[in-house]
């Protein structure tokens, strides 16, 4: 047996050794960590990466790093150590360990004008909750009964106002048609009201304070979108109490024709998770769908032969309803436009309307040599992987037929695996089947009725918001096909 004081003895350089290890081991994490430059103190490279560019494009920061670094990096980005991924295979492998590796982690300013309640900030069993809100509202059988219908109503009061022959702003346009869809759907708001109208205003200012920086100071945008932010909630309470009474009025037998209905009558969140859910899905229904419609029909009119062969699906639909003598378009139109869907996945992965996401490491995480440290946060480049030539061939063309050519092709599974424009994983976008049926049926309207031609020099840009700087001027020429 060993004597005590032999046992003192060796005690100190048993420590040591335990110490020395300990040391080795986190010197071998540093050095495990994907190469990088953490650039100025607090700031780090923020300035840089946020600095706008063309949206077609990954822009030349990401480029520089990329070429320098490789496809995942280490930086420092909104005042926090992260690693940036370029690479497709860890953008899939982050966003399907939502909850056990990563967690969804946007910047507190983001929390903060949107809510701390918001379906884009809540994590763990109040997302779940909430998500399951908006997959039960946006299911398949209310896309095909409900809001089919309702996305075509609201397409032919834009599209009807259009004089023949005349200029003006598409991306505006866009989003009078959203932000009308998304108002009559949430809290069946008709447009051109007086209170839609007021509503409206308020969200555009709203909107600019989304995309500032959070800067509270008086006549800042932040501010004003602070000041805007509670006039469009104290509305939609205000909206809730009064659907409450008629709740009560009619016994409890009220028939949930919007979301607002729906939650009120589904769930048991609080009135200011509810305020902060209405927020958030009027925020994401809108802002992503118009600029997905600007951004076709900016990548239409470089391409005659897209719109050749869209016209023709859509004449071939229009022509069969009218021997049928239907007014209006059906599921089973919508499941025709198989060419119109091909077109909206080629938009989608050349604009990328959301470009990367925000995400932080919940455990110390290993990925084919590197090392990611828990706490650190995890940028995900979704749009470097939709332009990275290794997983689409000449990624910077629009080429609708892609996607076609693709059935059959051993290289199918890696473009369908790494296409995400809606994100993926449990925080899959639960509006992106709305989010395209908008598109198709926007479109099918859109090229039976109206020529267009781009009015001066317009493109995407990527703030990191994709926006048009000009507003995207087309003038418009009308014709009848059918």
């Amino acid at each position: 047996m060993f004597h005590p004081l032999l046992i003192l003895c060796f005690l100190p350089s048993l420590l040591a050794l335990f110490l020395f290890l300990i040391l080795l081991r986190r010197k071998r994490n540093v050095v495990d960590l994907p190469p990088g430059n953490m650039g100025w103190p607090f700031l780090g490279e923020t300035v840089g990466y946020l600095r706008p560019y063309s949206a077609t494009t990954i822009g030349d920061f990401m480029k520089n790093h990329i070429t320098r670094y490789g496809k995942v990096y280490k930086s420092n980005l909104f005042g926090e150590p992260t690693v940036v991924s370029a690479d497709a295979g860890l953008n899939r492998y982050i966003l399907q360990n939502e909850g056990r590796l990563f967690e969804c982690s946007y910047p507190r300013s983001i929390g903060g004008i949107l809510g701390k309640w918001s379906m884009l900030v809540t994590v763990g069993d109040m997302h779940r909750d909430m998500r399951m809100i908006s997959l039960n509202f946006l299911s398949q059988s209310r896309l095909k009964t409900h809001l089919l219908k309702e996305v075509e109503n609201q397409t032919l009061l834009v599209l009807r106002s259009w004089k023949d022959s005349s200029t003006f702003l598409a991306q505006d346009e866009a989003k009078r048609f959203t932000f009308n869809l998304m108002a009559k759907h949430i809290m069946s708001l008709d447009p051109w009201k007086l209170e839609t109208e007021m509503l409206k205003k308020e969200y555009v200012t709203f909107m600019k304070g989304v995309i500032s920086p959070p800067l509270n100071l008086p006549g800042t945008p932040y501010r004003r979108a602070l000041k805007s932010r509670s006039t469009i909630l104290k509305f939609i309470e205000r909206k809730m109490e009064e659907r409450r009474l008629k709740i009560e009025a009619d016994g409890g037998e009220f028939e949930e024709d919007d979301l607002l209905g729906w939650a009120l009558n589904h769930s048991n969140l609080s009135t200011e998770q509810i305020l902060d859910l209405i927020l958030s899905l009027l925020f994401a229904g809108h802002e992503t769908s118009s600029v997905s419609i600007a951004l076709a029909i900016f990548f239409l009119s470089g391409s005659r032969a897209t719109v050749q062969q869209l016209t023709e699906e859509h004449l071939e639909i229009a022509r069969g309803n009218k021997r049928l003598g239907k007014a209006e378009l059906d599921w089973e139109d919508y499941k025709k436009m198989e060419f119109t869907q091909c077109v909206i996945n080629e938009t989608l992965r050349l604009g990328n309307v959301v470009r990367f996401l925000h995400r932080k490491a919940l455990k110390d995480v290993r990925y084919r040599g590197y090392f990611i440290p828990r706490g650190w946060k995890v940028l995900p480049v979704i749009s470097a992987a939709h332009l990275d030539p290794s997983v689409f061939y000449q990624p910077h063309n629009f080429n609708p037929w892609r996607w076609q050519q693709m059935n059959g092709l051993p290289s199918s599974a890696t473009i369908t695996n790494n296409f995400m424009p809606f994100g993926g994983g449990p925080r899959l976008c639960t509006g992106s089947e709305l989010a395209k049926l908008e598109m198709a049926i926007f479109i099918h309207h859109l090229v039976l009725n109206y020529e267009w031609e781009l009015v001066g020099s317009d493109q995407p840009f990527a703030y990191p918001f994709v926006d048009f700087p000009k507003g995207l001027p087309i003038r418009i020429r009308h014709h009848t096909l059918v």
